[in-house]
């Protein structure tokens, strides 16, 4: 009875929840930072931040085939959004083959020829590159899934029609309106670049935890 209650509630205006609740552990995790709490805290903080819409969002896509899509995109929108990945791709690998062999230099002249501290200053420096990496990677997740849930859902806090699989938590109608609330684009896209930005930090600060 609790859970339907609670369910019920945040379905009622479930983008003003999911704001509060972000908003909420924003907060603390400024909080954390502001404190020097300990690096793992800090990835609990995220953690929850971004729970509430990652689930939600998860949810909605994962029950909605992809021939929903298909049907509302248009030839030109297919193809540009090919293209763009296209040219992304080819971007990053350029910068890729820069940056490796401007690190591999400068690992070189930092180690000044002794070969036993190489591997030490390519750690240090990989520490800090793969966070960033990753950072970028889950931000285009995350802006790939908005648009997807901007397709499937709109951008109502709780729309009164969308292109969600009838089927879709179709014995609760509550759950089902709280969860497609949660799952809105700019909640999940704010709250995702928001982890995608505290991501480096976070890590460095989990290094220098250990």
């Amino acid at each position: 009875m609790t859970e339907n209650r609670v369910v019920t509630l945040v379905g009622r205006h479930p983008l003003v929840w999911g704001a509060a609740w972000s908003a909420a552990f924003a907060i603390v995790l400024a909080a954390a930072v502001a404190a020097d709490w300990p690096g793992w805290l800090d990835w609990i903080v995220l953690a929850a931040l971004v729970l509430p819409s990652l689930v939600a969002t998860v949810v909605v896509l994962s029950g909605t085939p992809r021939r929903h899509f298909d049907e509302m995109s248009s030839v030109f929108s297919h193809f540009f959004v090919r293209y763009l990945a296209l040219v992304i791709a080819v971007g990053a690998w350029s910068a890729s083959v820069v940056v490796g062999a401007a690190i591999s230099q400068t690992i070189q002249l930092a180690a000044e020829g002794r070969e036993e501290e190489i591997v030490g200053i390519g750690f240090d420096v990989m520490s800090v590159i793969v966070p960033l990496v990753i950072a970028v990677l889950w931000a285009a997740f995350v802006l790939r899934c908005a648009w997807f849930l901007a397709k499937a859902r709109g951008w109502a806090e709780v729309p009164e029609r969308d292109r969600i699989p009838d089927g879709l938590l179709s014995g609760r109608p509550a759950l089902r309106r709280a969860v497609v609330g949660l799952a809105h684009p700019a909640l999940f896209a704010v709250t995702g670049l928001a982890v995608a930005i505290a991501v480096p930090f976070a890590v460095g600060d989990l290094t220098v935890t250990l």
